[in-house]
């Protein structure tokens, strides 16, 4: 499997995600500005990933602000600002920022920057490092829910493509797999960018994982012809009460397994927990291109002049949620004692 980000020789290398499946390319990311620019074209996509590339784009950043002769924290706090707005979404950004943050405010004297610099790009390794470390906890977490061998319906990628290694939801998929406990996993297309299609699908073929591909309106169909055992699937954002924020399409998809008694599980990193919201309703939620709908590789899909609504994201209420696997366990119901216990566990980060 093609490593999501690769940090060396003081540059960072991108797997664009838009070329995917046809073609494997890296970009390579000098200045926090292409970072940037890469979380916003979702170049580089999926919670965690996001997290970590913004990391290491503020350890780019700081690089550039320390080489200025301007003011380097007023410097540094703008381009921290910049990486913020590319996703207003996804937590796992803003965590990921407000943790390097906190490392360069250690260093308030002008004659530490060189040491800052450092415990930066320290910091952003660790980060990274400690996703893949999560991405472990959670698959086998996940994988102790499943006794059967089972049928998995999954939507969008909450795979490597999305993390630094396993990933979330299909890193459970991966460990059941590799444990007997998989027959088959079918893979929503998920439209309008097809994260289903030609990611998951990709990810899933390279591991020799059977795979069935079905466009988003299929999933009520197969449910009720009972082809798909349970759900599982990523999240971008989790609030305080439990509701799931994640691509869109996944509320419909939750609504279908309640309706066809189909366990719907989330996995997520505690880092995707937003202790400071108390439901999805406070959640944030990116509007995109119209052209995303209308179009799609360059060919027009739709009347010009059609008006389009494009929401990258959902909120699955907390009701239609069987249970949120975390590296720390698998939590569920009541979700605001077992988050909130999860909260103090992480002295509320």
């Amino acid at each position: 499997m093609q490593k999501t980000l690769i940090w060396a020789d003081d540059c960072l290398r991108l797997l664009d995600q838009t070329k995917l499946p046809d073609q494997t390319e890296y970009i390579t990311c000098t200045e926090y500005r292409r970072v940037a620019e890469a979380i916003r074209r979702l170049e580089v996509r999926g919670a965690p990933a996001i997290g970590a590339a913004a990391a290491f784009g503020l350890v780019l950043g700081a690089r550039e602000a320390a080489a200025e002769a301007g003011e380097f924290w007023n410097m540094l706090w703008a381009m921290a600002a910049e990486l913020r707005g590319t996703r207003p979404t996804a937590v796992n950004l803003f965590w990921a920022i407000d943790r390097m943050l906190a490392v360069a405010s250690r260093y308030k004297d002008p004659l530490d920057k060189i040491a800052m610099l450092s415990a930066l790009e320290t910091e952003a390794v660790a980060i990274s490092r400690e996703d893949a470390e999560v991405n472990q906890r959670i698959s086998i977490n996940g994988t102790a829910l499943f006794t059967d061998k089972l049928s998995i319906l999954t939507h969008c990628n909450a795979g490597a493509l999305a993390t630094v290694a396993l990933g979330t939801a299909l890193g459970v998929i991966r460990q059941a797999w590799s444990e007997g406990k998989i027959s088959r996993v079918f893979a929503d297309e998920t439209r309008p960018l097809l994260q289903g299609a030609r990611l998951t699908a990709w990810e899933l073929l390279q591991e020799g994982i059977p795979t069935t591909l079905i466009t988003d309106n299929m999933a009520g169909w197969v449910m009720k012809k009972r082809m798909v055992d349970a759900v599982i699937v990523g999240a971008d954002r989790i609030t305080l009460n439990g509701d799931v924020a994640n691509k869109i399409g996944t509320y419909s998809v939750a609504v279908l397994a309640k309706e066809h008694n189909i366990p719907f599980y989330v996995a997520a990193p505690v880092s995707t927990f937003d202790f400071s919201l108390r439901s999805g309703d406070d959640i944030i939620i990116e509007e995109r291109s119209s052209r995303e709908v209308t179009s799609f590789a360059g060919i027009n899909t739709a009347p010009r002049g059609v008006e389009v609504f494009n929401p990258a994201f959902d909120v699955t209420p907390n009701s239609l949620v069987t249970a949120i696997i975390t590296e720390y366990g698998v939590i569920k119901p009541s979700y605001i004692e077992a988050i909130n216990k999860l909260k103090e566990l992480k002295g509320g980060e």
